[in-house]
């Protein structure tokens, strides 16, 4: 049984074919390296798409999960619970809001976002019922639950999955003008991600952001950031919206706020928009129970005394530029900001990733064409010099 392809024909036997996994089975993870069920060691450089920015099993996290679980892990929300508060408190000193909501996963936290945006805009703009708009953007990723994948570009997101629910118009991204052109008297908010992780570490032009969020402040319409995959050091600062210092009115995270181990996710937000929401207005069971809430403690410090936002920036321009060193004419371009990195190809990328795994690195292509290079932020630089000589196998000419 102890063979990668019996667990992928066990798993596949009984699994919804909802995914394309790299055939590689994983039992194991420490820092930035995890091992297969053969034995076999493997640098990870997708961090589950970011949860694990604090690294696999990381001993502050472990520690507090383990005295926490012997004590109590879940009360609901129907009492209080003694790790709640003292996470809130955590995430709103840290960011600079007033106020958080917390959840379970990005989806929900978007979702969240939604909910309170449209009931903003209609008890404090005094938009007409049932009439609230929220501008999204092409190419956009922000969950898959029936609304969000309705207001997605990617026609097999929302194949056989509708009718869906109304109230999104879809402009171009990285335009300005056509946020300018798409609001009207009925838009409360404007959700977007300051870099398009799923969509192929798409970078929008310097300034982009400042103008959309000065657009929207002229118009009493939410900048709403969803920074799940790109916040809490990813891009290089604790937030991508940090590069242009644009405070959004709501900011979404999740992901690496669980430290790779429980399914954490807020939303943060001033009270002038948060005090919209009474009780029974919004809710979860699982939500800001106190395993969560030890966890989202110990995640947020690691992030803090390991000072990871300054080490993704600084690995994060060395990591670029050397790959952008690499000479092949299948490469199109490399981008990123911080440790999220993409490397678009000419060709689909997916066959690239499997040459990567079987030389030890665990990346993954998204939209096709991209291989995405996104390691724990608290892997060294040797460790990407290791890295970058296999890359170099696969990817020089």
């Amino acid at each position: 049984m102890k063979t990668n392809e019996s667990y992928v024909k066990l798993t596949e036997k009984f699994s919804a074919r909802n995914y394309h996994p790299l055939p590689v089975v994983l039992t194991k993870g420490k820092g930035v390296w995890v091992w297969d069920v053969e034995g076999k060691k493997y640098l990870d450089m997708l961090s589950a798409y970011s949860a694990l920015n604090q690294g696999h099993c990381h001993p502050r996290i472990v520690k507090a999960l383990n005295i926490q679980v012997k004590k109590i892990t879940l009360t609901s929300r129907a009492f209080h619970n003694e790790q709640l508060g003292l996470f809130l408190k955590k995430l709103c000193t840290l960011t600079g809001y007033e106020k958080a909501l917390p959840m379970n996963s990005g989806a929900e936290a978007v979702e969240t976002a939604i909910k309170v945006v449209r009931k903003w805009g209609y008890y404090k703009k005094k938009v007409k019922k049932n009439r609230a708009e929220i501008i999204v953007c092409e190419n956009n990723f922000h969950g898959r639950t029936t609304t969000i994948v309705g207001f997605s570009s990617e026609s097999q997101y929302q194949d056989g999955f509708g009718p869906f629910t109304p109230g999104f118009k879809m402009i171009p991204y990285n335009s300005p003008q056509a946020l300018k052109r798409a609001i009207n008297e009925n838009t409360v908010g404007f959700l977007v991600e300051p870099i398009q992780g799923e969509g192929g570490v798409i970078i929008p032009d310097k300034g982009y952001l400042k103008e959309c969020y000065n657009i929207c402040k002229k118009n009493k319409v939410l900048f709403i950031a969803d920074e799940i995959q790109t916040g809490l050091g990813r891009a290089g600062r604790l937030f991508a919206c940090d590069y242009e210092k644009v405070r959004p009115d709501i900011v979404i995270i999740g992901k690496a706020l669980s430290g790779g181990y429980y399914p954490v996710s807020a939303i943060l937000c001033d009270n002038r928009i948060m005090n919209v929401l009474h009780p029974g207005d919004h809710g979860s069971t699982f939500g800001g129970n106190p395993l969560a809430s030890v966890i989202g403690i110990a995640a947020l410090d690691v992030i803090i005394k390991e000072k990871l936002s300054q080490r993704a920036y600084t690995l994060g321009d060395w990591f670029r530029k050397e790959l952008r060193k690499i000479k092949n004419p299948v490469i199109k371009e490399v981008r990123g900001k911080g440790l999220l990195v993409g490397v678009e190809l000419k060709e689909k990328a997916r066959k690239y990733c499997e040459k990567l795994m079987n030389l030890g690195i665990l990346a993954k292509e998204t939209h096709e064409m991209v291989v995405r290079f996104a390691p724990p932020l608290v892997i060294k630089k040797k460790e990407l010099q290791w890295a970058l000589v296999r890359i170099k196998k696969v990817l020089h000419v």
